[in-house]
């Protein structure tokens, strides 16, 4: 008998990954509707990751999670080359129509996009002489992958083929929610979303799978208040949908990623871009991994 149990709680937003959560391009039109203009990013994100970046030397980024392109769109804008991979094809549609409507610029007429899955990157996509300077997958994006046999190998694989795509000496940049605070309160840590500036109103219920007394799934359901076209005399329309996350834990992420690396790497964790003192300040609402592959 498998004894399991939902628990429901309010949450915040999350992001894009695999597998195709995206596939009737519901989801993917609200969630383009929520992250509105490309350009409306915290400060504070595109100050930590652009810096990072540019502190470690990168010129190349793989973006493992692209979804509606909305981190390479800045990236491509600070300069960088960006190839950018998502499994759904609805999220993508977004990323290819701003590469057409601004391929005038050099940047953009050079953004390489494709489909690929996680699970067969290395065969999906090329990878440029020994790797790219920097592969990033955030927004919550790696949470998406489930662990369906219960072992993990999926998740192992998948970290380990994005893992083989980061070059001697480059980084991997990788975040999922405060999970830890999710399983043992109930609710998420307070607070701001990091990534989004949003004007929609928005309402989130969170349901967690227990089974046998192991947390298996989170579940968001997602409700957004889409303001009419100004002059329009209908009220302002509501847009539901549904996605589901497996619940990373902190010191368990750090082991995967090890391994992902066959122990050849150095890891930094960052609590909503602080470097992360278990204990200390305030809780971090996103747990972002930096790991480098050492010579």
């Amino acid at each position: 008998m498998v004894d399991s149990v939902y628990r429901t709680r309010s949450l915040g937003v999350a992001a894009v990954g695999l597998p195709d959560q995206y596939a009737d391009g519901k989801a993917a039109r609200v969630w383009q509707l929520y992250i509105g203009d490309t350009k409306s990013r915290t400060q504070e994100y595109r100050s930590w990751l652009v810096s990072l970046l540019k502190q470690e030397g990168c010129k190349t980024v793989l973006d493992v999670a692209c979804g509606t392109g909305v981190d390479s769109i800045m990236l491509l804008e600070e300069g960088f080359r960006v190839m950018s991979v998502d499994a759904s094809d609805k999220m993508l549609k977004y990323a290819l129509k701003e590469r057409w409507e601004r391929r005038k610029e050099p940047a953009f007429d050079n953004w390489v996009i494709e489909e690929a899955n996680w699970l067969a990157l290395p065969e999906d996509i090329s990878k440029p002489g020994d790797g790219f300077d920097a592969v990033i997958c955030l927004g919550n994006s790696f949470a998406h992958l489930p662990d369906f046999k219960g072992d993990q190998s999926d998740q192992k694989l998948a970290l380990q083929n994005i893992a083989s795509m980061v070059k001697p000496g480059g980084i991997m940049i990788i975040d999922h929610r405060n999970y830890d605070y999710i399983l043992e309160t109930g609710n998420a840590p307070q607070g701001k979303n990091i990534y989004y500036q949003s004007d929609l109103k928005q309402d989130i219920d969170t349901s967690v799978l227990w089974v046998n007394n192991k947390a298996t799934m989170v579940t968001l359901d997602y409700s957004l208040e889409v303001e009419q076209p100004e002059g329009s005399q209908k009220t302002p329309e509501t847009s539901k949908f549904r996605l589901s996350y497996y619940p990373h834990r902190l010191e368990s992420f750090k082991e995967l990623l090890k391994a992902a690396f066959f122990g050849k790497c150095k890891q930094d964790v960052f609590g909503d871009f602080k470097h992360y003192t278990p204990g200390q300040g305030e809780t971090p609402c996103y747990f972002i991994h930096v790991v480098k592959k050492t010579q």
